[in-house]
């Protein structure tokens, strides 16, 4: 090899160093973002995971409310019906 060659060659070597290291850049800034999308305590994934937990809950427990209740009503209805 000539030293042109060489030259081009370590050109061509640095240009491929460059762009890995441009795209790693890019890609660390993508974790970065979906780190904040996850795990945010506001608008995180696990957050709105916790809110719907927190509602699954609390309209189990209503509904357990109401079909108490709707039993509660149709066996005083039966029992004032048969004197």
């Amino acid at each position: 090899m000539n030293d042109d060659q060489i030259a081009l060659l370590i050109e061509k070597v640095g240009n491929t160093i460059e762009l890995v290291r441009d795209k790693q850049e890019e890609i660390a800034d993508d974790v970065t973002k979906i780190k904040e999308a996850v795990y945010d305590p506001d608008q995180g994934l696990y957050a709105r995971i916790r809110e719907l937990e927190s509602w699954k809950n609390t309209s189990s427990k209503m509904i357990w409310t109401l079909f108490t209740t709707v039993v509660g009503i149709i066996g005083a209805f039966i029992l004032k019906s048969f004197p």
